[in-house]
């Protein structure tokens, strides 16, 4: 990196500047400016530095989305605390795995909240609460930064090195056991310069946020984009599609997942007048349709910048902006300063573009390693530094990249290999088809077999022979799916992933139970 600041430092710098305008514009018409934001955090910051948090301290949070909450953020980088923050949906089971594993000095909760996480006290942990208008003993009762009793070190910032701990952001775990990937300053700071460069984002833009703040999505890219370059957040508590709507007039940019676009082209209000201020559309953290891709510039006049990233790395690529087209179901080249491969998997030799293999990822965004896990660390690198994302891909003859699947949702059947990206792409053409996830379940036979889960399109039945009949005359016999299921919905994760592990596991007896021919599809 030939410069480094740090997300903290480049806010501080923007209170500077802009000290009494607005950061967050909330929905009942507040506003909460710079130097309040600042004030906040240095008041969060002395109350930690009185709890204990020094330096690579962990200060875990379950709070509800805020400015207070950014605010917690940004005192937690400012004393060279780590953040950890947690999904608001966690249960107290669920709780109890990410504080014993990431041992926090301090459990933010909710003001409401806090009997229930009483007994989370002691053994080094202190709880302490922070609500969503100004409440909670974050903000009520502990030192001023200024203030008599507060600890000098709250006035001042601390001096990051690039490779210092941020934050740590534990995987969705879906194969298992969440792992805390460990993000530095660096990675953070990197990651949001060349996003900012990316999609020339400025002090003059003003970004509806309506992404959740415990996620890669919604904290490290909108809100650090914001703090970093001056811009200003219309802040939302959760997605609205009419609320967002009624605030594009007034908005440059949104920033969603793929259920936002769908929600938004339901909006009879959705129309290229309402879009006249906006300059930018992403989306991001799950696949976006590339019906809806179209469907959207078709009634809108913009294309959405698709992007790619996840929880180790940040965004890896994107979508042009200015430079280059944007091409539905591909989420385009790498960022400055990101190097990008699809490599053979067992050995890593680089594939010619148009060939499918494992995405790898090197360069200033990509994590330290994965929390007090040092041999799963060094499993998941090359020997050049190259990090395994777990994706399929391939690049386009001009460098695009195209996401085909995660590699442990790669079927073999009978000894040859399916993506089911390939299959879905059909299915998901069919007019009674809304939407599909192809899933690979165990069969006695071949070892695996494909399996499609389809949801309706509005007024539509999908009827199996029907599907299976237009996916046969595109692809090679082995491919075919050997059962298709309707369902009203596919399950999602509060990102809006398909989570194809527990359709894997709701159909994995399929072929193998009792009556196995209940599963087969007529051939």
């Amino acid at each position: 990196m030939v410069s480094f600041t740090p997300v903290h430092r480049s806010f501080e710098e923007q209170v500077r500047l802009r000290a009494d305008r607005t950061l967050f514009e909330l929905p009942d018409g507040h506003g909460v400016t710079w130097r309040q934001t600042d004030l906040a955090a240095g008041r969060i910051a002395a109350r930690l530095l009185a709890d204990g948090v020094r330096p690579g301290d962990r200060v875990a949070a379950q709070v509800e989305k805020s400015p207070e909450a950014i605010a917690l953020y940004l005192a937690t980088l400012r004393i060279g605390g780590v953040f950890l923050p947690l999904n608001t949906a966690y249960t107290g089971a669920e709780v109890d795995y990410f504080i014993g594993d990431a041992r926090p000095r301090v459990f933010v909760c909710a003001p409401e909240r806090r009997e229930q996480h009483a007994h989370r006290a002691g053994d080094g942990m202190l709880v302490e609460t922070l609500g969503t208008t100004g409440d909670g003993t974050l903000l009520d009762g502990g030192p001023g930064p200024d203030g008599p009793g507060a600890d000098d070190r709250a006035g001042r910032s601390f001096e990051a090195r690039a490779e210092d701990p941020a934050a740590i952001l534990y995987t969705s775990g879906t194969t298992g056991r969440s792992k805390g990937a460990v993000l530095s300053h660096g990675n953070l700071a990197s990651n949001c310069a060349a996003l900012v460069e990316a999609w020339q984002f400025t002090e003059v833009d003003r970004l509806i946020h309506a992404l959740p703040i415990f996620h890669v999505h919604g904290l490290f890219v909108a809100v650090n984009m914001a703090l970093t370059t001056g811009a200003t957040l219309l802040y939302l508590p959760r997605f609205d599609a009419g609320q967002i709507v009624g605030l594009l007039p007034r908005a440059t940019v949104l920033m969603g997942v793929p259920t936002f676009y769908t929600r938004l082209l339901d909006e009879d209000r959705l129309t290229p007048a309402a879009c006249a201020s906006m300059r930018l559309f992403v989306s991001g953290s799950a696949p976006l349709l590339a019906s809806d891709h179209r469907a959207f510039e078709a009634r809108t006049g913009h294309a959405i910048v698709e992007r790619y990233g996840m929880t180790e790395t940040g965004m890896n690529t994107s979508n042009p902006y200015a430079d280059g087209p944007r091409r539905p179901g591909t989420v385009g080249r790498p960022l400055a300063g990101v190097s990008v491969r699809v490599v053979e998997p067992e050995s890593g030799r680089e594939l010619p573009a148009g060939e499918v293999g494992g995405i790898e990822v090197r360069g200033p965004n990509v994590f330290a390693g994965y929390w007090e896990l040092p041999e799963k660390t060094a499993a998941e690198f090359r020997a050049d530094g190259y990090f395994k994302t777990g994706d399929l891909g391939r690049f386009d003859a001009d460098g695009y990249l195209h996401i085909v699947g995660r590699d442990k949702d790669l079927v073999i059947s009978g000894g040859f290999n399916i993506y089911p990206k390939e299959i879905e792409e059909l299915l998901d053409a069919h007019p009674a088809v809304a939407e599909s996830a192809v899933i690979g379940v165990p069969h006695p036979d071949f070892g695996e077999t494909v399996v499609a889960v389809v949801v309706a399109a509005p007024g539509q039945e999908p009827r199996e022979k029907e599907l299976l009949a237009s996916v046969a005359e595109h692809l090679a016999r082995f491919k075919h799916p050997r059962a298709v299921h309707v369902v009203d919905a596919l399950p999602r994760n509060i990102m809006g992933k398909v989570q194809k592990a527990e359709l894997r596991r709701h159909y994995a007896d399929l072929f193998t139970g009792p009556d196995p021919r209940a599963g087969r599809a007529p051939r």
